[in-house]
């Protein structure tokens, strides 16, 4: 009778290691999968975090060209800039901000206006400071990524009293 209960010991124990074996295998998976998740989570917000400045910082010298450009005309003066209008799979927005919504960013010392770049999907938000003279006009508004166009006005081609604005383009 001994070897009928020792052979069915036998059996027990396979069962009983396979089935350890696979949800030691399953939870090692499983942890796998988060971790890689998680870095790719980082990666697409750091990606979508060195876009936003690329793109804010061609938006900045567009805006400080208009700016110059503009300088001793009574004229309005309009460009047009073409940005990709996603980055790192995300929309974003651009807003123009007086120097006292600019907050305490990288290269912002509380007295220079900055634009304000968000992407929606990677919850991304970027400053980057805008060298003008111009007043931001109050009818800039906040403006889809992509075709953007920026306006200069001035009335008597002083730079003090001219305003500038960016606009969401037609294109």
């Amino acid at each position: 009778m001994r070897d009928r209960f020792h052979r069915a010991d036998r059996g027990v124990s396979i069962t009983v290691t396979h089935a350890l074996t696979i949800a030691i295998t399953t939870v090692l998976i499983t942890m796998l999968l988060m971790a890689g998740g998680t870095l790719l989570e980082n990666q697409k917000e750091n990606s979508a975090r060195l876009s936003l400045e690329t793109v804010g910082e061609r938006l900045s010298d567009e805006l400080s060209n208009v700016d110059r450009a503009a300088i001793g005309t009574n004229d309005e003066v309009t460009a047009t800039a073409d940005h990709p209008r996603t980055v790192a799979g995300s929309s974003y927005t651009v807003e123009l901000l007086p120097a006292s919504e600019c907050g305490d960013g990288r290269f912002l010392d509380g007295s220079t206006e900055c634009l304000k770049l968000t992407a929606t999907d990677a919850d991304t938000v970027v400053y980057v400071p805008v060298k003008i003279d111009a007043e931001i006009d109050d009818d800039s508004k906040t403006v889809p990524g992509g075709t953007i166009e920026i306006r200069h006005r001035s009335d008597t081609g002083d730079p003090t009293t001219s305003e500038i604005s960016i606009h969401g383009g037609t294109r």
